[in-house]
């Protein structure tokens, strides 16, 4: 198994290393926290419309797709989910006192991990959907946002009730995240 795939296997948990160091590190402030719950808020906003369009499926420790998902915000951007988790993982570093040097390594953190990741993803849509996820690619930006969503998007009609039972977990894990920095900030 290469690094890209072990990577995408234990994407839930790579950013613990980091998270335990803003923990042990955390200078906590009620501007810092204010702005960071505020990233993390729009981050699982983000991360909630997209699993409402996608389902479950994005919720595997393998590779591969059903179908290509590019309604509700995958026509805007084609990663979504990881722009959000990058949100979320900034929103943390703000948490801990917002120190500069947090945030930067937050944000190239998700940059590193989600190229990753996304290289065999796209690869492997590639394969799968050919020339529909050919013209998909070309059209809506990896990592930027379209002004406008893209108008050859195949209508899906997100479900909500799903999203939220999908994403309980990162839910949770956010809440243990701000309990944390609340408690550390008291101490």
């Amino acid at each position: 198994m290469d690094l890209r795939h072990w990577i995408f296997k234990v994407r839930s948990y790579t950013p613990v290393p980091f998270l335990i160091l803003l923990l042990i590190t955390a200078e906590p402030s009620i501007r810092a926290f204010s702005i960071g719950s505020g990233m993390i808020l729009l981050g699982e906003i983000l991360r909630l419309w997209g699993v409402a369009h996608a389902g479950r499926a994005t919720r595997t420790h393998f590779v591969g797709a059903t179908h290509l998902v590019t309604s509700g915000p995958f026509a805007l951007t084609r990663n979504p989910l990881y722009l959000a988790n990058g949100l979320i993982y900034t929103g943390v570093a703000c948490l801990a006192g917002g120190q500069w040097y947090w945030v930067l390594i937050a944000m190239i953190f998700s940059i590193l991990q989600y190229n990753l990741i996304v290289s065999i993803e796209e690869k492997t849509l590639e394969e799968l959907f050919g020339f529909e996820y050919a013209f998909y690619r070309s059209s809506v930006p990896r990592w930027t946002v379209r002004l406008t969503p893209w108008h050859w998007s195949i209508p899906q009609k997100p479900n909500w009730q799903n999203a939220w039972k999908v994403d309980r977990q990162t839910r949770i894990n956010i809440g243990i995240i701000l309990l944390l920095f609340a408690i550390k900030g008291l101490i």
